[in-house]
């Protein structure tokens, strides 16, 4: 039993960690050359995931991911995208994209490799025939890291995997994730330096970064209540919106295809998409003065309270479980990220659209716009938007990388 079992507590536990660690950054003196080195995001990750590795919290009864899965993701990507100039995100660049595919790739070759490599030396492992066959399994992780967990469960349907060995599949895909994505939020504290080895041209990204934060300063201003409650009104208003669409577009999908399985058929995808698309709408009316009441920093409030619950979700002492299994989706995660470090290398392409690319396949909405607030809150909705694009691709990827491991499975 971990030592505090109440939802409440923890929460509040989480919340005077963010309170305690962004106190002393505004320290400034020694502390602000520990941040230099040690990024404040990867803390706010890091640190509940070692609380929930030594029993002082669980997340597995907790409720507090759906919390922050329903209400503040769906409010941090209104209030991100509140404020964001569309026309700059294009600009970008066809990079951002090569990147993305770049990862939706290594993860379709990455699962047959990984089988081959262990099946090598340890041929049971990556064996099994009929429900109990392990590339059955493992498709239900390239669904879930091409797409999401939507993508995950249609996968679990279409390849009819025992459900009774499902459980070691969430542990590789929890442990794998968030050790590649522990890594993803140490090198956005290092982009400069990752960059200057890549050789690569960040301009187009720092004329974004500079471009959002000069607006930001040109209309901030003290916010008076009523414009805090009217940017109360649109963050949670439009949660409620998105979730009312969402509770009547999945069914319809659903229905329509006969199975609620697809992504079509997801209401949190719905829930993404209507967020996402309420707070571009609103970026082109007056609503985007409310930028200066502190839309942004609000909603980077909600990203870093997302960041420190998906911390929770992690136990490092998970990885003793079926070790060689485990090996199979390490493998599989480093050949995902050698391919995006050649490609990278050989376009010079920052290490911002390494990680956004790779977490827009693997983590999906619920923690690209985390990975991209990272490097710059104003950054976040380029995440969301090829997180968006991971969705649509997440099936048919998966599928492929499940025939190709079908293939090569002993």
């Amino acid at each position: 039993m971990p030592l505090i079992t109440n939802d409440i507590v923890t929460f509040g536990l989480l919340s005077i960690m963010l309170g305690v660690l962004f106190y002393a950054r505004s320290l400034g003196g020694g502390w602000t050359k520990f941040f230099t080195f040690v990024p404040i995001v990867l803390l706010c990750y890091l640190i509940p995931s070692l609380l929930n590795s030594f029993g002082v919290i669980s997340s597995e009864d907790s409720g507090l991911w759906d919390i922050a899965k329903n209400y503040f993701l769906p409010a941090a990507l209104i209030l991100l995208t509140l404020s964001i100039d569309l026309k700059a995100v294009w600009g970008l660049g066809p990079k951002a994209l090569i990147m993305f595919f770049t990862a939706t790739v290594g993860i379709i070759i990455g699962g047959p490799l990984a089988i081959m490599i262990v099946g090598s030396f340890s041929p049971e492992t990556v064996g099994g025939s009929g429900a109990d066959a392990t590339w059955r399994g493992l498709a239900t992780l390239a669904g879930s890291w091409i797409g999401g967990g939507a993508n995950q469960t249609a996968m679990l349907e279409v390849y009819g995997y025992n459900p009774e060995r499902y459980s070691a599949m969430v542990a590789i895909d929890i442990v794998v994730a968030n050790i590649w994505m522990a890594f993803l939020l140490y090198g956005a504290g290092n982009a400069d330096k990752i960059d200057a080895w890549l050789k690569a041209d960040s301009s187009a990204i720092a004329t974004l970064r500079d471009k959002m934060a000069n607006f930001s300063l040109a209309v901030e201003r003290k916010s008076t209540v009523e414009e805090l409650m009217v940017l109360l009104a649109i963050a949670f208003g439009g949660v409620g919106l998105a979730h009312f669409g969402a509770g009547l577009i999945g069914p319809a999908f659903a229905s329509a295809f006969g199975s609620s399985e697809g992504v079509l058929s997801s209401s949190f995808f719905w829930i993404v998409v209507i967020s996402t698309t309420l707070g571009l709408g609103l970026s082109f009316t007056r609503a985007r003065d409310l930028e200066g009441a502190g839309a942004s920093k609000f909603g980077t409030v909600m990203i870093f309270l997302l960041v420190a619950i998906i911390g929770t979700k992690m136990d490092i002492f998970r990885m003793a479980e079926q070790p060689l299994l485990m090996l199979v989706g390490i493998i599989w995660m480093l050949i995902h990220t050698i391919l995006l470090f050649i490609v990278a290398k050989i376009i010079r392409a920052p290490f911002f659209f390494i990680a956004v690319g790779s977490k827009a396949n693997v983590g999906g909405a619920a923690s690209a716009p985390v990975v991209a607030g990272a490097f710059h809150p104003a950054l976040a909705p380029v995440g969301v938007l090829l997180a968006v694009l991971g969705y649509a691709l997440g099936t048919y990827g998966a599928i492929m990388t499940a025939e190709l491991m079908r293939m090569v499975a002993p």
